[in-house]
C-alpha cells in the first residue's frame, strides 16, 4: 500500500481541504478497510481472477459486472497516468510530461515481452521508500514548525472539503484488495485477514500521517496546495535542498514500480474481459512466443501515453479516484447480498462501504464527477456495440464443419487458455490434437448453466 499515493495525492489534498487533510486521510483509511473487508469475503468465495467484475457478474448482474470492470479500466489508467506524471515531476518537473511518455513506452516493451515484477523487487521497493519517508520527516522536522500551520484544522472549507480530500486521498491507499484475495492461501482466513488488512492500513496510516503533519508544520498547506511535488519543496523550505535526490530516490522508485504493476493489471483485465465478449476481441489476441496479450499491453501504453501528455496530474487522481470508488461501491453492494453462512463480517460493513464510497465519490472536485460520470457512460455505448456485433456474428448460419481456433494464455502459469461463453443449447466435440477427447451437451437454460464459463488449458481446436 506504501508507495507513490503519498507522493502525488498530498498536494491537491491540501488545496481541498488545507489543514482538514488529516480528517480526510484517516476517513479515507476507514473506507479502504470497509472496501478491503468486502473484497475479502467475496475473494473467499470467488478465488478465480477478474475481482468484482466476477464477484457482481456472480452475486448481481451482467450489468453491474461490467460497470465494475469498466470503472476498474479507466480508473487504472487514470491512476497510472498520474503516477507517470509524478516519476517526472520529481524528477525532472521541467520535462515531467515527456518523462512519463517515456517511462509508459519502456514499460509496454517490457510487458509485451513477458517481464514481470518479482515479490523480491516488490520488497526491495518498498523497503528504499519507506526509508525514504522516515528520512524525509527527519529532514522536514529540523526546519522550522509552525503549529499556525494546522489552523483551522478543519480547514477553511469544512465537512465538504474534508470529504473531498478523503475521496483524493483514497487514491493512495492502492493494495490493499491484494492482501484481502489472500483467502485461500492462508489459515484460519477469518482472522488473519481481517488482522493483515487492519495492521497494513494502521501502517500506511500512520507512515502518511507522519509525513503529512510535518509537511503542513513546515509549509503550510497554501504552499503544499501549489507544488506537483509537494515532499521536494518541504525539504527546500526546510533548509535542506542539497538533500533533494533523496526525496527523488524515493519517489522515482515509488512511481516506477507501481506504474509497472498498474500497467500489467489494466491489460490483463482488458484481455479477460474480451476473451468474456465485453471488450472488442483483438484485446485477446496472445502473442505466441512470449504468452501475453501484446496487442492489450499496447493498446494500455498508447492512450497512456496521449492522456500523460495532455491532462494534468491532479484532474487525473480525480479522475481516478471518483471510478474507483464507483468499481468499490459495487465491490461492497455484492458482499452485502451474501448468506449469513457465506461471511465473514456482519452486514454492516458492507453498508458503511458502499455509503462511504458514493459520497466520498460525489464531493470530488466537480469535473472529475462530470468527466467520470461521461465516461461511465461512453463504457456502457462501447458494450452495446460489442454485444451488437457478438449478435451479429452468431446470427449467421454456421456450418457443420466450420472449426473455431483460439489462442489465448493463462498468464502467471504462461499456458494457454481459452474463455468460451455458452450462449446457447449445442453438443461441444473438443479435439486436442489429434484425438477426440470427449463429447459434452450442456443445458444453459437461465436457471441453469447462465453466464457460465467453459476453460480449457491447452492449445487447442474447438469444432462446432
Amino acid at each position: 500500500m506504501i508507495g507513490a499515493g503519498i507522493f502525488a495525492a498530498l498536494a491537491p489534498a491540501a488545496a481541498a481541504a488545507q489543514a482538514g487533510l488529516l480528517f480526510g486521510l484517516a476517513i479515507a483509511a476507514c473506507v479502504a478497510f470497509f472496501n478491503a473487508s468486502s473484497s475479502a469475503q467475496l475473494a473467499r468465495l470467488y478465488p478465480a481472477s477478474g475481482g468484482t467484475y466476477v464477484y457482481a457478474k456472480e452475486r448481481l448482474s451482467d450489468f453491474w459486472a461490467r460497470a465494475a470492470g469498466w470503472a476498474f479500466i479507466v480508473g487504472k489508467l487514470a491512476s497510472c497516468a498520474a503516477v507517470a506524471l509524478t516519476f517526472g515531476y520529481y524528477l525532472f518537473p521541467a520535462y515531467a510530461r515527456f518523462l512519463a511518455a517515456g517511462a509508459v513506452i519502456a514499460f509496454m516493451a517490457l510487458n509485451s515481452f513477458g517481464i514481470k515484477k518479482t515479490a523480491s523487487v516488490t520488497k526491495v521497493i518498498v523497503s528504499i521508500v519507506v526509508l525514504s519517508l522516515v528520512a524525509i520527516v527527519a529532514l522536514i522536522l529540523q526546519g522550522h514548525p509552525n503549529l499556525a500551520n494546522l489552523q483551522p484544522l478543519s480547514g477553511s472549507s469544512g465537512l465538504y472539503g474534508i470529504l473531498q480530500s478523503a475521496g483524493i486521498w483514497f487514491f493512495a491507499f492502492a493494495g490493499y484488495s491484494r492482501i484481502a484475495t489472500l483467502g485461500e492461501e492462508v489459515r484460519n482466513p477469518e482472522t488473519a485477514i481481517p488482522r493483515a488488512i487492519l495492521l497494513g492500513l494502521t501502517l500506511t496510516f500512520l507512515i502518511y500521517a507522519a509525513v503529512v503533519v510535518s509537511t503542513l508544520l513546515v509549509v503550510g498547506p497554501a504552499t503544499l496546495a501549489q507544488t506537483n511535488a509537494p515532499l521536494v519543496t518541504a525539504v527546500h523550505e526546510a533548509g535542506f535542498a542539497q538533500w533533494q535526490w533523496l526525496v527523488t530516490l524515493g519517489a522515482v522508485f515509488a512511481t516506477l514500480g507501481v506504474l509497472l504493476t498498474l500497467m500489467t493489471g489494466v491489460s490483463r483485465t482488458l484481455f479477460a474481459m474480451a476473451a468474456d465478449h465485453t471488450m472488442p476481441s483483438y484485446l485477446a489476441r496472445v502473442h505466441p512466443t512470449y504468452k501475453v496479450p501484446y496487442l492489450a499491453e499496447v493498446t494500455v501504453g498508447l492512450i497512456l501515453v496521449g492522456v500523460v501528455l495532455f491532462v494534468d496530474v491532479r484532474s487525473a487522481i480525480g479522475f481516478s479516484a471518483f471510478t474507483v470508488l464507483l468499481y468499490y461501491a459495487i465491490t461492497n453492494a455484492s458482499a452485502y447480498t451474501l448468506k449469513p453462512d457465506e461471511r465473514l463480517f456482519g452486514r454492516k460493513l458492507a453498508t458503511l462501504g458502499l455509503l462511504s464510497c458514493l459520497v466520498l465519490a460525489f464531493t470530488l472536485p466537480l469535473a472529475s464527477v462530470i468527466v467520470g460520470s461521461l465516461v461511465m457512460l461512453l463504457g456502457f455505448a462501447v458494450y452495446g456495440f460489442t454485444d451488437e456485433r457478438e449478435a451479429h456474428k452468431h446470427s449467421a448460419p454456421v456450418r457443420p464443419d466450420h472449426q473455431v481456433t483460439a489462442y489465448a494464455a493463462q498468464i502467471h502459469a504462461q499456458k494457454a487458455v481459452l474463455i468460451y461463453r455458452l450462449s446457447q443449447l449445442q453438443p461441444l466435440q473438443l479435439r486436442i490434437g489429434d484425438s477426440s477427447v470427449q463429447s459434452l451437451m450442456f443445458d444453459v437454460s437461465r436457471k441453469g448453466l447462465r453466464g457460465a464459463l467453459f476453460r480449457v488449458s491447452c492449445k487447442f481446436k474447438l469444432s462446432l
